[in-house]
């Protein structure tokens, strides 16, 4: 055996030990960040209490309504937005692109505030799916722009995607202070979860049924990663998988934007530091993205609520803040090989 065949067997075995652990120790956040949460807070909520004051207690109950719901979807949000990330990325062959920096969450904002003007008495339910058909709509837009301006360097196409959103966000904001909607509109586009609770939060299950979604489509969003030729050539039905990649993108989106408001940057961070460890094989990464995901979110959402205790910080100031310095690494570091 040659000295380059020694080479070429023993790295798979060197790089297949690091994932394992990488998972193990995500795993491990994943359970402890998931405990933080359901006792960190201004209410005394702690296993102690719980167990002394029994089923019936202030806590017990207090643990049930708030503190469960808000840790169940702070990981559903987590998960369902790093693969709407990593499904946007696929359909783009981008890997500086999400829902937050391809204008998809300000259109989704927009419809939202399409339902709140013309049916303000509309159910939630109702106003996620307007929100869905506007989301659906700022994708299709998006890929659209794309196509038709010729962008050579792959670090110029989220910023093509963030003047979009930037002015579907002014156009948004400018009908929202013209019809005094401004604070209705707010609650929405604050990302934040103090206000999820039992019977707040259950559309975003909606969110992780996408996710199952993306799981079933996930060898298919590989191939059309590879490009639209690529995929044609092997008999697979280009138009159909970028119709689904966009519908879970637009659904993910919606749910996520009327339970928790919008959070930027996880669908680009989480994706990129799992295709660092992994590569690029969507039915692989799909588990450490939502993992990886639900961690960050997590982490985010513990550190609002203790920086300031008793106050409680948007998560999306937290979440924007290390995502966009996560960001600029990444565009930093690609920026050599970009063409």
């Amino acid at each position: 055996m040659t000295a380059l065949d020694s080479t070429s067997t023993s790295a798979p075995a060197r790089v297949r030990p690091r994932r394992a652990w990488v998972g193990v120790l995500v795993g491990i956040l994943l359970v402890v960040l998931a405990g933080l949460s359901l006792f960190v807070g201004v209410s005394d909520v702690s296993p102690a209490s719980v167990l002394a004051g029994g089923p019936d207690s202030s806590a017990a109950s207090l643990l049930v309504v708030s503190r469960i719901p808000r840790t169940v979807a702070v990981v559903l949000v987590g998960a369902s937005l790093g693969i709407a990330g990593l499904i946007m990325q696929m359909l783009v062959r981008n890997k500086f692109v999400e829902p937050s920096t391809t204008g998809v969450s300000e259109f989704a904002t927009l419809g939202m505030l399409v339902a709140i003007v013309f049916a303000p008495g509309m159910a939630v339910v109702g106003k996620m799916a307007v929100a869905a058909v506007f989301g659906l709509a700022g994708t299709w837009v998006f890929l659209r722009v794309v196509r038709v301006v010729p962008v050579r360097q792959l670090v110029l196409v989220p910023l093509v995607g963030i003047m979009l959103g930037g002015v579907v966000g002014a156009v948004t904001t400018f009908v929202a202070y013209r019809l005094d909607l401004l604070q209705s509109l707010g609650q929405w586009s604050q990302g934040s979860f103090a206000t999820v609770m039992q019977g707040r939060y259950e559309f975003v299950w909606i969110a992780g049924l996408m996710v199952g979604v993306a799981w079933l489509a996930a060898d298919r969003f590989s191939v059309i990663g590879l490009g639209e030729e690529f995929a044609t050539n092997l008999g697979l039905d280009y138009r159909r998988v970028v119709a689904v990649g966009m519908v879970v993108i637009a659904v993910i989106t919606a749910a996520v934007l009327v339970t928790a408001g919008l959070i930027p940057f996880l669908g680009l961070v989480v994706p990129n530091i799992v295709s660092l460890v992994i590569g690029d094989n969507v039915r692989r990464a799909i588990p450490w993205v939502a993992g990886l995901g639900a961690v960050f979110v997590l982490g985010c959402d513990v550190l609002a609520r203790v920086v300031r205790f008793p106050y409680e910080i948007p998560l999306s100031v937290i979440v924007g803040v290390l995502g966009a310095a996560v960001f600029l690494w990444l565009l930093l570091r690609r920026r050599g090989r970009a063409h």
